[in-house]
């Protein structure tokens, strides 16, 4: 398979504050890349350095293009055309409805007009969103308007998504939902790479699970494992130089002791 985001001997550092240090993390086509990790771990930050929002200080972080693969960070816009991404707040204008919403994304990843209103409507009933199609955006909950950026971020069909907690707000039903579009938008043909804390919903849909830990890939969890929360600890608790058996209270008491 393909090979469409790399990231190879990466390290970003803010002041005196290493973010991400030598990280090696690729994503290929057709899988779900899952990245796991402490808040602080810095999974946000590496999502930055994937899409070019953030060059490193060392290392170097490639998207494929037609042409082949090309630094994140002078990435051209005709790279970007294959890239859709959802960090942090998904954003919206307030006064456009939800269908106007995900055409306006869809034309700036350059699809005409008639082509982008049949991809919108697509995105709008894929994500469940056609019941607030003529809803004005700002009228949204949380929950809708964290699909809406999950409709805008795939209608031009990409071949790689990066989506930072894409599941935030989002109830039972909901998460549902957009496991199974994740699994379709797999299928088709796409890869993606993903940043959640919710554990349990990251094994129903990941092909790799990479924990990372103060800023380096600390060790893999089994997709469709069980109990991952204990694994995880353990392996965060081993990259600290720590027993997880020396833990007589469980992961709460890993917690406590691998907190910076």
């Amino acid at each position: 398979m393909s090979v469409l985001l790399r990231l190879a001997g990466v390290r970003r550092a803010f002041g005196d504050l290493v973010a991400v240090d030598d990280l090696d993390l690729d994503v290929r086509e057709r899988e779900v890349h899952a990245l796991v990790g402490l808040n602080g771990a810095g999974k946000s930050t590496v999502m930055r350095l994937a899409l070019g929002m953030l060059a490193p200080d060392r290392g170097t972080a490639t998207v494929s293009s037609g042409s082949g693969p090309v630094a994140a960070w002078r990435a051209p816009a005709e790279t970007w055309r294959g890239v859709g991404h959802l960090v942090e707040a998904p954003f919206a204008y307030p006064e456009l409805t939800v269908t106007e919403a995900v055409v306006a994304a869809a034309r700036l990843r350059g699809l005409g007009r008639a082509e982008a209103r049949a991809a919108a409507e697509m995105a709008v009933e894929a994500l469940g969103l056609a019941p607030w199609a003529r809803r004005r955006t700002g009228t949204l909950s949380q929950g809708n308007r964290q699909r809406l950026g999950l409709a805008c971020a795939s209608v031009h069909r990409p071949r790689l998504l990066v989506l930072d907690e894409p599941t935030t707000a989002l109830d039972p039903a909901g998460v549902l939902l957009v496991r199974r579009w994740l699994r379709v938008t797999r299928s088709a043909g796409a890869g993606v790479l993903v940043s959640s804390h919710h554990l349990d919903e990251v094994a129903r849909i990941a092909d790799r699970i990479t924990v990372l830990h103060r800023g380096r890939v600390a060790g893999t969890l089994p997709p469709g494992g069980t109990d991952l929360e204990r694994r995880l600890f353990a392996v965060v608790a081993r990259a600290d130089g720590l027993d997880p058996t020396d833990a007589p209270d469980g992961p709460d008491a890993l917690v406590e002791e691998v907190r910076p």
